[in-house]
């Protein structure tokens, strides 16, 4: 799955992460913050990951699909 949509931080991306998605696609926050977004949001995932203990995104898809179904 590919989470897209309303993704403008690391904090939005991760919870798609956490909902069941392997990958997020950055489009209209992009076009008006710039390519330094991506920077700031593989940044901010690094340490969202190594807070929740998780070493890699692979590690965390769909550890919070509960809150979605």
């Amino acid at each position: 799955l590919v989470g897209v949509g309303g993704i403008s931080s690391a904090e939005e991306a991760y919870a798609k992460i956490r909902a069941g998605a392997s990958a997020v696609q950055l489009y209209s926050a992009l076009v008006y913050e710039g390519l330094s977004l991506a920077g700031r949001v593989a940044q901010g995932l690094d340490d969202l990951l190594a807070k929740d203990g998780f070493a890699h995104v692979a590690d965390a898809v769909g550890t919070g699909r509960e809150a979605w179904l």
